[in-house]
């Protein structure tokens, strides 16, 4: 039976990984990390390369070794300097490939990939105590390549791949989600509009406008596109996701943990100080001067209905455009349209909805899983505490606004580790 059972792959997961080979007694052929992607980060680099991302928000301080200041020596060794982007009034940031690059070393120098498991979990169940010895509690995850048993497991799911369509949106041809595997940012259109104003929608527009025609390095004869940003409301500037007093466990604990586990009180707290749907100050500005020089058009509206139509050219005559119907009475026509529209609420995932009821987990105000504040531990129903620990966007009712971002993964993995290494040793302590 294996110690704990990581479940995904991403940032958070690769993170917690190390912390529980540097920090915990556990052996590495009792972690497993499972994930259906052919590599650990995958999915985080498709999403940044559907978007276009030249550099990340987050600091330099923020990636996923754990070493806190191991990404700026790596770049100083190799004389990447230049690739920590200034920030005024605020630390420098990496760009993507630094980032990466870093990233690659890491799981590369740990032989992270070795406990990786491509595959998909299905469902998590209890054993029962006469399989696994009495008194001992176990978890059974059921996969694509079979059943893994674990003593604990942590769920580092990110949103679950669930990206939020409006209802106008559903089943058009040529509307596509920036992050669906069907939308590819390099294939070239006439004319695109990109539904969003926050920075995925701002990251994206600059990546195509840039590239349009009269821009510095591009090909007349092949740089024909033309892009507009379709967004409610005019663009909110922010440097960071939240406060970045988020990131500490003082100030989670005094603003937070002041209320009730699972309760309206945290959620509401959650979402009042996050800057959700803005872009930083550098973005932007790239947007404002796209603008100045007609570059890139902003549109201010939201949409009402969506259709196919004919493109109208006899000589294009079985190409099909998109038609939006906005709000405000006018209309726009593209060739493609691009969905910003972000992520539907973790809490809602049907597999986290299953697992809850399965393992007869405690959920509080829509849906928010009741963790231990001093562990990441999912709460039962009947009040006790279950071995299944919770790390990114599903543990924000615990670890505060930054929990589905770098620092959260940090944040996260203080407790986690700190909770299986506690039960791993009483668990050596007890006699079978």
């Amino acid at each position: 039976m294996l110690e704990c059972v990581i479940v995904g792959g991403g940032i958070h997961g690769t993170y917690l990984v190390q912390r529980l080979l540097e920090e915990t007694s556990l052996d590495r052929d009792r972690i497993a990390v499972v994930d259906p992607h052919e590599r650990l980060l995958e999915s985080f680099r498709r999403k940044a390369a559907a978007c276009d991302m030249e550099e990340l928000r987050s600091t330099f301080v923020h990636h996923v070794g754990t070493e806190p200041f191991g990404l700026e020596s790596f770049a100083e060794s190799r004389g990447r300097e230049n690739e920590l982007r200034p920030t005024p009034g605020y630390p420098r940031r990496p760009s993507l490939a630094l980032f990466l690059d870093y990233a690659d070393y890491v799981i590369d120098g740990n032989d992270l990939e070795s406990l990786h498991q491509r595959s998909s979990v299905r469902r998590i169940r209890t054993a029962s105590k006469t399989a696994e010895g009495e008194g001992e509690e176990a978890l059974v995850l059921e996969t694509d390549e079979g059943e893994l048993r674990a003593r604990t497991c942590v769920l580092a799911i990110g949103h679950g791949g669930r990206y939020r369509i409006p209802d106008w949106a559903d089943g058009v041809p040529g509307v596509n989600h920036v992050w669906s595997d069907d939308f590819d940012p390099e294939r070239r259109v006439g004319e695109t509009v990109i539904v969003g104003g926050g920075i995925s929608a701002g990251q994206l527009a600059t990546c195509l406008a840039e590239r349009g025609p009269g821009r510095t390095g591009t090909d007349p004869a092949t740089s024909h596109e033309s892009v507009t940003m379709l967004a409610r409301h005019p663009f909110e500037r922010a440097v960071t996701e939240a406060d970045p007093r988020w990131i500490n466990w003082g100030h989670v604990e005094t603003n937070l943990h002041c209320h009730p586990p699972g309760s309206r009180a945290r959620y509401e707290t959650v979402q009042s100080v996050r800057n959700d749907s803005t872009m930083p100050p550098y973005l932007h500005d790239r947007l404002e001067d796209l603008v100045e020089t007609d570059d890139l058009a902003v549109r201010r509206s939201a949409v009402d209905s969506a259709r196919c139509v004919d493109s109208g050219s006899s000589a294009n005559a079985s190409e099909k455009r998109v038609r939006l119907l906005l709000e405000d009475g006018g209309c726009l026509s593209a060739d493609r349209v691009v969905l910003a529209t972000g992520f539907e609420p973790v809490y809602e995932h049907p597999f986290v909805k299953r697992l809850a009821a399965d393992l007869d987990l405690e959920r509080g105000y829509r849906g928010m899983p009741v963790l231990e504040d001093e562990s990441l531990a999912w709460r039962r129903t009947d009040g006790t505490t279950s071995p299944l620990f919770v790390s990114g966007a599903l543990a924000a009712g615990t670890v505060g606004a930054l929990a589905g971002n770098i620092a959260g993964a940090r944040r996260s993995a203080d407790r986690i580790t700190d909770a299986i290494e506690t039960g791993a040793l009483e668990a050596a302590e007890c006699p079978p």
